[in-house]
């Protein structure tokens, strides 16, 4: 259990619109599992480094990226041999600025889902099989109402999810993997057309 972390406000000094602007700054599976262990308590580089088995070298750089695009504070500091280190921590209300203020194209959201896929295979293969847990996959076509009231869902769980994180290896407590990921899709009929034009260009 590392020492609870100061209490100071949170350093906003380079979160702006337009630094959190491309999705590209989550699509890195070390990104994403920073993102999650800064979301239970703070931790400097140096401590995140030995939790995650990296390199500090990494674990500096890929937090340095996340705290210029807004998605950790740094929220006190640590002794260390020569002075102090930063401690960050995750907001994941943070993540709603993310990808807004400039339009997105398809191939960020490529790029995030990439990084995604490999972070959940490295959960899978730690997977508890004893323990029940859930799944849903589905391309269906809903009534936009309905489309609503699941995305509106799907977001409060996500909410409740980051809400109670607990600090990593808290006794009696679950590890849990969660992936959410829900968007709408583009009629077939555009899809189609997108595709001919594609190969229409490749000719």
């Amino acid at each position: 259990m590392q020492p609870e972390p100061r209490t100071d406000p949170p350093d906003r000094s380079q979160d702006t619109e337009a630094s959190v602007a491309d999705l590209r700054v989550l699509a890195h599976p070390l990104r994403l599992r920073l993102l999650s262990l800064l979301t239970g308590q703070a931790y400097s580089a140096a401590e995140a480094a030995r939790v995650l088995d990296q390199s500090q070298a990494n674990v500096s750089y890929h937090l340095r990226r996340l705290h210029a695009a807004g998605l950790v504070d740094a929220v006190g500091e640590v002794p260390v041999r020569g002075g102090t280190a930063k401690r960050y921590r995750h907001d994941p209300d943070s993540g709603e600025r993310v990808g807004r203020g400039v339009p997105q194209g398809v191939d960020a959201y490529l790029a995030l889902a990439g990084a995604l896929g490999e972070e959940l295979r490295r959960r899978t293969a730690q997977r508890d099989t004893e323990v029940r847990g859930e799944m849903t996959d589905a391309e269906v076509w809903l009534e936009p109402q309905v489309w609503e009231r699941v995305r509106r869902c799907v977001h409060e769980l996500g909410d409740e999810v980051h809400r109670h994180a607990l600090p990593p290896g808290t006794e009696d407590a679950v590890r849990v993997s969660a992936t959410l990921v829900l968007f709408a899709m583009k009629a077939q009929e555009e899809t189609k057309t997108q595709e001919k034009e594609k190969e229409k260009g490749k000719g």
